[in-house]
């Protein structure tokens, strides 16, 4: 199978490459600075813009499928001149009329659990729109919709390691919140690809997680615990956090913002795992305990402080 994936060469989709190409497709990726030494040999680089249609629109031709993993980092403010709406509107748009225009047989879209066209936020909402926008297409389709996407390279991870320390660190409500059933990077790849090639899976919607919901401070303590080093965690109020990331919003300079505060109350969790869809149980994936070869419970957690206003 003659396979297109854009945004190949990121961390999602180097590992679904490698797995594409195990399976004997022959893949492409697409990507607008091209990094080949991230992907097997075997793989050819193409360069496009997914905001720009005519710069990937000749990509898709000859390809009998594609998968599209163009999107923005959720937990850190756009670069300046990038938009979610742009990349993850605009994105599904180009990459799903280029594949109806060159009649491939099957085109996955990588979306994220929580999209909605009705979210407060941003990443969510224009994910939400993207999604509908490949559901009302006429493409052999399927959407699929994970928590976040760990392993090696994993933006949440390095965004925990940025804005956190270890030994004490403070977390808005003490790191309750958010909940997370993180996915393995490679076990993502693995889906992806059966979604690509079995018909069952036409036409369908896939929410898709993990074996174990964690928060984020439960996180923060795994990827510390993993390197021998301890976390006690300071709470101030969600309140106070959300007024210093609006204060902080403006400033080019900080990554961190309104839309980020608001993701910081959401769940990001699946009210139904579908899983089964692809004959798989929770406990046949990997957890982020045994990625990290830790656990909450391996020693006695941390102490949370409340710190009062």
């Amino acid at each position: 199978m003659e396979t297109l994936v854009v945004g190949g060469d990121g961390f999602v989709g180097r590992y679904l490459c490698a797995e594409l190409v195990k399976r004997g497709h022959a893949v492409t990726s697409l990507s607008r600075s091209p990094d080949p030494e991230v992907l097997p040999e075997e793989v050819k680089t193409t360069t496009g813009d997914v905001t720009d249609y005519d710069s990937i629109e000749e990509a898709f031709e000859g390809k009998d499928a594609a998968v599209n993993l163009a999107a923005l980092p959720p937990l850190h403010q756009p670069r300046p001149g990038t938009f979610h709406d742009t990349v993850c509107i605009g994105g599904a748009m180009n990459a799903a009329h280029a594949a109806s225009e060159h009649g491939l047989d099957r085109y996955v879209e990588m979306s994220s659990l929580g999209a909605d066209m009705d979210s407060p936020v941003a990443y969510w909402r224009t994910q939400g729109i993207g999604d509908m926008v490949v559901q009302y297409s006429d493409l052999d389709w399927v959407v699929l919709r994970p928590s976040f996407i760990f392993g090696e390279g994993s933006e949440t991870f390095a965004f925990i390691k940025n804005y956190t320390t270890p030994y004490v660190t403070v977390l808005p409500d003490g790191g309750r919140y958010p909940t997370f059933q993180p996915i393995w990077v490679e076990d993502m790849a693995r889906i992806t690809a059966d979604a690509l090639e079995d018909d069952e899976h036409v036409g369908k919607t896939y929410d898709l997680g993990g074996p174990e919901v964690l928060t984020f401070g439960e996180v923060t303590q795994m990827l510390y615990r993993a390197e021998g080093k301890s976390v006690r965690i300071l709470s101030v109020p969600m309140r106070l956090a959300e007024i210093g990331l609006y204060a902080l919003d403006p400033i080019p300079s900080i990554p961190f913002g309104i839309d980020q505060a608001k993701a910081l109350e959401m769940s990001n969790v699946a009210d139904h795992n579908d899983l089964d869809a692809f004959g798989l149980e929770p406990s046949d994936l990997l957890s982020v305990e045994e990625y990290l070869g830790v656990g909450i419970g391996s020693q006695q957690a941390p102490e949370r402080v409340t710190q009062h206003p």
